[in-house]
């Protein structure tokens, strides 16, 4: 799904306090630049960011509308306030609907792993995998069934490259999924050993010397 977000362009080089405003009045600051658009100061509406990217995805397509002009564009990377949560600034790379890029996406498991049924642990070790493909046809995320795997299991991009309709750039090793026997309860009382901070260090060269001077 495409999503459309009208933008407005924006004076550069305004002081701080200036971009706080704006921020103040639900608009985010933002750039385009890329394919066939020069590099463009510009603000968004919040509100309609946010919509957009729930409709079309982090990875999906936007028409951005700038001075009456739609510009295909991905969002290719963005800031948000760590206590509000809130965006502080993006950018829009303008694409070419006919050429690949490579973007990031998700790798997300499907189903409960018969490993887990055994009380087996589910680990994903990458939780991303870089892909190269058209703009129109990036996926939300790279799915992994993940039900038939046993204790000891493990699924790597080689097992399910040809399963996809794009190419992903990591190598075929590169592990997405593996499951883990469950720790023992010796393992897990080694983990909650308290350690002794208040033990000092046996210094080897210190106890050496007095050995030479009491020979």
């Amino acid at each position: 799904m495409t999503g459309k977000i009208t933008a407005q362009k924006r004076e550069a080089g305004k002081p701080h306090s200036a971009l706080t405003d704006l921020r103040s009045k639900g608009e985010v600051p933002g750039v385009v630049y890329g394919y066939q658009v020069e590099t463009t100061p510009l603000t968004v509406s919040e509100i309609d960011l946010i919509k957009t990217l729930r409709e079309s995805g982090r990875n999906g397509v936007i028409n951005l509308e700038v001075d009456g002009k739609t510009i295909n564009v991905v969002l290719s990377d963005y800031q948000t306030d760590a206590l509000k949560g809130s965006f502080k600034h993006v950018d829009f790379l303008a694409v070419n609907m006919s050429d690949e890029l490579e973007v990031s996406v998700a790798v997300h498991t499907l189903g409960e792993s018969a490993g887990e049924k055994e009380s087996g642990v589910l680990n994903q070790p990458n939780r991303e995998v870089t892909i190269k493909v058209k703009p129109a046809d990036i996926p939300d995320a790279l799915e992994v069934d993940v039900t038939t795997l046993a204790i000891g299991d493990h699924i790597t991009v080689g097992d399910i490259r040809q399963t996809v309709s794009y190419e992903i750039l990591e190598d075929d090793d590169f592990i997405l999924v593996s499951i883990t026997a469950p720790r023992t309860d010796e393992e897990l009382e080694s983990l909650e050993t308290p350690v002794d901070e208040g033990a000092e260090p046996e210094v080897i060269g210190d106890d050496a010397e007095g050995k030479e001077k009491e020979a």
